[in-house]
């Protein structure tokens, strides 16, 4: 069984490293070799893992068949369907998902339904969950930013069954059809015990991490919440996941098998531990469900389900066969469960403890030995779950062990039980809820100061860069070491064994070259200039009232996937926000030295110095030369940007920011031949007043790259200038299609172009074709 499961999950793993998908028609197969799976002896292993691979290519094909096609963007689009989530409000507007149940446009029905994740813009209704709706879209194919480091939106997608994305067009025929029927019926109950909750905490500090405890929904918790939660490890406190359903099935199994354990009658027509592991059962689903049913408690409902089911067909099974029993039910209803790090971080976890405190200690006497059991798990959980963290997150809460020893217990017995009895009494409206949820709230209050001054602690958290692929091994090995019982010869080996993943880092650029990347951050700029022992960021990309800032979600990410610890000049070359709107939370989270910029009064927090041409200063062979703006005339809006030069003697990189074509010939003017750069940033993203034919000449880029969105609102690039750059002989790179970029120019050697969306990508991952010759 062990083995086996195993098998099945390396099938699907093998199936997500495609870079496309094989023939569907090849899932024929399973209706011989599920079967075989049974009868072989031998082959047995080998046809556990083709199944797995079959499962999920037709899991991932059926999904990915039904896709918003690029064929239907950037047309209206009428849709009849169904609001398939709680409405997630925020500053500029509403983001639910919408399951389409019949798509027309002029009249004409489309053959596309599934589910769709959408934004509607202020003015926007108010929404509630499993409402019918007809509205007028505007779709696009699943599509998000791609960079190292980064977070994989489409990945996100896939793994949550949605077709595509889109917005809400205002217009007349926008209108609400219906209330919650049918299936959608829970959603709707969801949706009043949220309004009802929301009433209920008004004002209150905690009323998110209440709110997340009791169905589920956590976008109403506070990003200095998030930052105490994710510094201290406890993060899995505020997802209904496995913990919580596994307290609160374990609570009811208690309370069921004593209470029928205390009836003679009952007892002697059904055995109390098989009534109690029903009612266990029962009230996982019944959590599982105020939750949504989503991804991370599906995946704890069937692990606590599989261990409850043994129990009531009396099967004694080991620990780890019903671990493996649990995978292979969770990879079985959903084979794309290897896309979430929530998937790898609740099996091992699990499997840590197993391995590590299965028949370690001595039978449990003395309050000292639960409390000494009960620390040692955070121990060993911290130390396995240490590749795994780096892997997927590139930090460790180094006080998790100490943090989770306090809060683990604190929540599961003071919050926990408070919240759900509130919860529950919430429809009947009486001021019994407030009082559980009064109660929940002062429990929180008396942990929050711990967990906050846990956190900030300079030790708090460890962070760093993606381990090398070698280094895994050795790091996975070196855990299993000291996981070992104590006594076992050489465990101390395991603490050598961890060192290279923390110690080595990739070849970074030799003396005189130059890593330069141009990050995706959709509409906006943001770059990254590496030098053998320096590095300057210019420009930080967008920030906007949704959430997504690019300074915090792609910029920080890439800084830390390549070891970047300090900034030592950051340049804001502009300052509109698809420049500098990423800036605060870079500087909260990463070390400048200096910055410089064309709106240094727009920093306050540092003491920011001007901009000015003739600035020059020299990294490890690499001269860096601003060449505008001129101190001597006062330019405005666009044409203030930074231009700055990067050259090693052979190869050269011109950064010109949004300036248009009345700062393009002062430069011209100026500088003549010397402006010659083998790659050019495109000024102001390719619009139609930038790019002229004097500037391209005088450039004259080998590679031109533009920092654009996908299906932007402006239509950068602008088709003309593009065919002006591709008549110049340049190369076009564009971060919408290509991902981010990154220009590797060493002496003597070239350029070497690598795309975030070139080889390597994986079968889910959006590909926009050129719509012109390279």
């Amino acid at each position: 069984m062990r083995t086996g499961s195993i098998a099945y999950l390396g099938g699907m793993l093998l199936l997500l490293r495609l870079p496309e998908l094989p023939d569907v028609r090849w899932c024929l197969l399973l209706l011989l070799l599920l079967p075989l799976a049974l009868l072989a002896g031998r082959l047995r292993l080998l046809i556990t893992f083709v199944c797995g691979f079959l499962l999920a290519l037709w899991h991932a094909n059926s999904i990915l068949a039904s896709t918003i096609t690029p064929k239907f963007e950037g047309q209206d689009v009428k849709a009849v369907g169904v609001i398939g989530s709680l409405p997630a409000r925020n500053g500029s507007g509403t983001r639910f998902n919408f399951i389409i149940e019949q798509l027309s446009a002029n009249d004409r029905i489309l053959p596309l339904t599934g589910k769709v994740r959408l934004s509607w813009y202020n003015p926007a209704p108010i929404l509630h969950g499993g409402e019918r709706w007809q509205l007028t879209l505007r779709l696009k194919h699943p599509h998000g930013l791609m960079n190292p480091g980064g977070y994989d939106y489409e990945a996100w997608l896939l793994q949550n069954r949605l077709q595509g994305s889109g917005y809400v067009r205002q217009a007349d025929s926008n209108r609400r059809l219906g209330s919650a029927t049918g299936r959608y019926r829970l959603l709707a109950l969801r949706d009043d015990l949220a309004q009802r909750l929301a009433q209920s905490l008004k004002g209150q500090v905690y009323a998110g991490l209440i709110t997340a405890l009791a169905i589920g929904e956590r976008q109403a918790i506070t990003q200095s919440q998030w930052q105490v939660l994710t510094r201290t490890g406890t993060n899995h406190l505020v997802a209904i996941s496995g913990l919580h359903i596994g307290l609160v099935a374990g609570l009811v199994f208690v309370l069921v098998r004593r209470l029928w354990a205390a009836i003679p009658w009952l007892v002697l027509r059904w055995p109390a531990p098989s009534a109690a592991a029903v009612g266990g059962i029962v009230a996982a689903l019944a959590y599982a469900a105020l939750a949504g049913f989503s991804i991370p408690t599906q995946r704890a409902l069937i692990m606590v389900t599989v261990v409850l089911l043994a129990v009531l067909l009396q099967r004694h099974r080991r620990p780890s066969q019903v671990l493996a029993i649990a995978l292979i039910c969770v990879l079985t209803i959903d084979p794309l469960s290897p896309l979430s790090a929530g998937f790898w971080l609740s099996f091992a976890a699990v499997a840590i403890i197993l391995f590590g405190m299965n028949n370690r200690l001595p039978a449990l006497g003395r309050w000292s030995d639960w409390w000494w059991r009960w620390g040692r798990l955070h121990v060993l959980v911290s130390i396995g779950l240490f590749p795994l963290l780096l892997i997927l997150f590139q930090r460790l809460p180094l006080m998790s062990p100490l943090a989770n020893f306090i809060a683990v217990p604190w929540v599961s017995v003071l919050v926990v039980p408070p919240v759900l009895l509130g919860t529950l009494l919430l429809p009947l409206d009486t001021g019994l809820a407030q009082g559980c949820f009064h109660l929940a709230s002062l429990s929180l209050s008396g942990l929050w100061p711990l967990l906050t001054a846990i956190a900030r602690l300079d030790l708090a958290q460890w962070t760093q860069h993606v381990p090398l692929a070698w280094s895994v091994l050795p790091a996975l090995m070196g855990s299993i070491l000291l996981l070992l019982p104590r006594g076992v010869p050489g465990r101390w080996l395991g603490m050598v064994w961890l060192l290279p993943a923390v110690l080595v880092t990739s070849d970074g650029p030799a003396y005189q070259a130059i890593y330069f990347t141009l990050l995706d951050v959709g509409q906006g700029l943001a770059a990254v200039v590496q030098t053998q022992n320096h590095v300057l960021v210019y420009d930080t990309g967008p920030r906007f009232a949704t959430g997504f800032d690019a300074g915090e979600t792609v910029l920080v990410p890439f800084l830390r996937q390549r070891g970047v610890t300090r900034i030592d000049r950051l340049i804001i070359g502009h300052g509109d926000n698809d420049h500098i709107g990423g800036s605060d939370s870079l500087r909260r989270q990463v070390r400048i030295d200096r910055v410089d910029s064309s709106v240094p009064e727009r920093l306050v927090w540092t003491r920011a110095r001007a901009c000015r041409e003739h600035q020059h200063w020299r990294w490890d062979g690499v001269d860096f030369e601003l060449l505008h703006p001129p101190p001597a005339r006062a330019w405005q809006g666009n044409n203030t940007s930074c231009v700055l030069r990067v050259s090693n003697g052979s190869d050269s990189l011109l950064l010109s920011g949004d300036i248009e074509a009345v700062a393009e010939q002062r430069l011209v003017t100026t500088y003549g031949a010397e402006l010659a750069s083998e790659a050019l940033v495109a000024p102001h993203h390719g619009s139609k007043t930038s790019s002229s034919e004097a500037f391209i000449k005088a450039v004259k880029p080998d590679y031109v790259l533009f920092p654009v969105g996908y299906r932007n609102r402006y239509h950068f690039p602008r088709p003309r200038i593009l065919r002006r750059y591709i008549d110049h002989g340049s190369q076009v790179l564009r971060t919408d299609y290509d991902g981010a970029i990154t220009l590797r120019m060493v002496a003597g050697q070239g350029i070497h172009v690598i795309r975030a969306r070139g080889p390597g990508h994986r079968f889910w991952h959006h590909h926009p074709r050129y719509h012109w010759k390279r």
